[in-house]
């Protein structure tokens, strides 16, 4: 059977939403048969706003940057950003806007695709930046493949402060964006979902395969 190609795609400032893209790097290289590569999401902030942000330099080992065409060579991707005002951050939707000529084609339809995120409070929105982010998978005819609530007893407990939701892995930054670093549990969902997703789209390619 063909390798199944996950891509994690990801935008961050602080780092919060790196670290969850290798957690669930992870997660989806456990799966027998998933081969899964992180790409980052190229800057759109000058150097100079950056640097008044008080945002930590690119290392040299961060990864290759994509381009919107690169997409179609997926068999499933999960997207990471942080939230603004309840939306995706303004560099990832320019990955999207770039993407024209996938939508053109349909090159993107049937592709499955989720989210995971980072928020600066506890009231930042993540569930409505899912939601508000749906609306670029349904344009490309994508199939949007939430998390629900299949981390089980890990969704329930009270006992700590987690950005977990059935819409995707997440981590709380705080107020100013870094104070705050992911917690073990966050990291541990965010396992699961790439473990979750990528058996996902193994086995719609694998079905695919059987129809064709």
């Amino acid at each position: 059977m063909a390798v199944t190609k996950i891509y994690v795609v990801y935008y961050s400032t602080y780092g919060h939403v790196a670290r969850l893209a290798e957690e669930i790097k992870k997660g989806a290289d456990s799966v027998d048969g998933v081969e899964a590569t992180i790409w980052q999401v190229a800057e759109t902030l000058p150097e100079e706003a950056l640097a008044k942000m008080h945002a930590p330099a690119k290392s040299e080992e961060h990864p290759v940057m994509i381009s919107g065409k690169q997409l179609a060579d997926a068999d499933g991707i999960l997207f990471g950003f942080p939230a603004r005002f309840g939306m995706m951050a303004a560099q990832m939707k320019a990955l999207f806007d770039s993407t024209g000529g996938l939508w053109q084609k349909q090159a993107l339809a049937g592709k499955p695709a989720g989210f995971f995120f980072s928020l600066g409070t506890q009231g930042g929105g993540q569930e409505e930046t899912a939601l508000t982010a749906v609306s670029q998978l349904t344009h490309h005819g994508m199939v949007f493949v939430p998390v629900g609530y299949t981390f089980g007893e890990g969704m329930f407990d009270m006992d700590e402060v987690r950005c977990c939701s059935p819409y995707g892995s997440g981590t709380f930054a705080g107020a100013d964006g870094k104070s705050r670093l992911p917690s073990d549990a966050e990291l541990q969902m965010a396992v699961h979902q790439g473990s979750y997703f990528a058996a996902f789209a193994k086995k719609l390619k694998a079905g695919a395969g059987v129809v064709a």
